[in-house]
């Protein structure tokens, strides 16, 4: 299922806490049972903290800068920078301005064991090497088991121009759409996507994000089970 646009609808609605609105894009009244989706657009300043209980949350700058704070912890955060935080912990976002600080934020329950402190709290985008999905995309890791992440999967791909074959997947998977324009082919039906589309696939759904554009689509993938966004439970000839 994919709601409208709904980065986008931060601009004209979503709930306010301090200096930050924040959008639902996807949870359970779009069909996703374990993830749920929010893009906060915070203005210049500090946010106020947000603890989680019994959750954990894996967050992504899709642009703007700043600093996560998480206790006594402080980490810059910049476009294309993915960040974790578990059951547990407490963090704030400040925006150092001037732009918006525009974060992707995923939630899920905190299911593989007692939460620990993340090995790696951030990761960038540039620092991560990038692997091959097939013939028409690739893709960088950001958070996953190397930084403490056992229950999920986060990821930045590449989708080139073109349309693959019709695909599924074992895992259930949250897609948002960073740049680019194009189709979604899911159940029988298509529907355009472009900047700020959020999708739900769920598990052994066959589909494919066709890229109706000239350059390169950027896509952000967060998944459970943990896993390879490379891996195909079907694909079609």
């Amino acid at each position: 299922m994919v709601p409208d646009r709904g980065g986008r609808a931060l601009e004209g609605g979503g709930e306010a806490i301090d200096n930050a609105e924040v959008a639902v894009t996807i949870d359970q009244s779009h069909g996703s049972e374990f993830l749920t989706q929010r893009v906060v657009r915070c203005r210049p300043g500090r946010s106020g903290p947000r603890r989680l209980e019994a959750t954990q949350e894996i967050l992504f700058v899709e642009s703007g800068r700043g600093i996560l704070r998480v206790g006594d912890e402080t980490h810059p955060l910049e476009p294309d920078t993915g960040a974790y935080v578990v059951s547990g912990e407490e963090y704030e976002l400040e925006n150092s301005g001037p732009d918006d600080l525009v974060v992707v934020v995923v939630e899920a329950p905190q299911e593989d064991g007692a939460a620990n402190t993340p090995i790696r709290r951030t990761v960038r985008y540039a620092d991560q090497p990038t692997l091959p999905a097939g013939s028409d995309r690739e893709f960088r890791y950001l958070v996953n088991q190397d930084v403490g992440c056992r229950d999920i999967t986060q990821f930045l791909g590449l989708v080139a121009p073109g349309r693959a074959p019709n695909h599924s997947h074992i895992y259930d998977e949250i897609v948002y759409i960073i740049d680019g324009e194009g189709i979604l082919h899911l159940g029988g039906e298509q529907r355009v996507v472009g900047p700020g589309s959020a999708i739900h696939l769920p598990p052994l759904a066959e589909h494919c994000l066709e890229n109706t554009g000239k350059g390169s689509m950027r896509v952000l993938g967060v998944f459970h089970p943990s896993g390879d966004p490379a891996s195909r439970a079907h694909e079609s000839e």
